[in-house]
């Protein structure tokens, strides 16, 4: 089984509700299970501030898929609940996204693996942080490290 930590996010059309349905479509799935979820929380966009803040969270699954195959059903999810792509990071209905899979460093043109900005981006170094403190990325660097960049955070959790 691989161990695979993912970044939801939505800031249209009840994106609560949107994480919540993405998270109950991952479950139902027999070849992932998931383990650990974070707090949701609310962010500002990271592109565009003219849109709705975004709701954001971590998930620990545990799969059998190779990581294409990941992305895929990911994909496919996103789809199904009507993604919505107006701009470039702009508002989105959900938005899911591998950020590691195992220890695995992937680069291909349809993944990257770690995801190319985590490191950098609040919304999703503090709740990977709260469902694994002691994570050490491919990289070397400790999730833990890379939260004090963080430590007066603005984003507030709501779930």
């Amino acid at each position: 089984m691989h161990q695979v930590y993912i970044a939801l996010g939505s800031n249209l059309q009840s994106p609560v509700a949107q994480l919540q349905k993405a998270l109950t479509s991952l479950s139902e799935l027999p070849q992932v299970t998931v383990k650990k979820i974070s707090p949701f929380y609310q962010s500002a966009p990271l592109g565009p501030q003219d849109q709705p803040d975004f709701i954001n969270a971590v998930a620990l699954l545990e799969t059998s898929l190779s990581a294409i195959e990941l992305l895929d059903v990911l994909q496919s999810i996103e789809n199904n609940q009507g993604r919505v792509r107006h701009r470039h990071w702009g508002e989105r209905t959900l938005d899911l996204d591998i950020l590691l899979f195992n220890n695995d460093v992937i680069n291909t043109p349809r993944l990257t693996v770690p995801h190319y900005a985590m490191c950098e981006r609040e919304f999703v170094i503090v709740p990977l942080f709260d469902i694994a403190p002691n994570l050490m990325l491919p990289t070397g660097e400790s999730v833990a490290e890379l939260r004090k960049q963080f430590i007066n955070h603005t984003m507030q959790p709501i779930l």
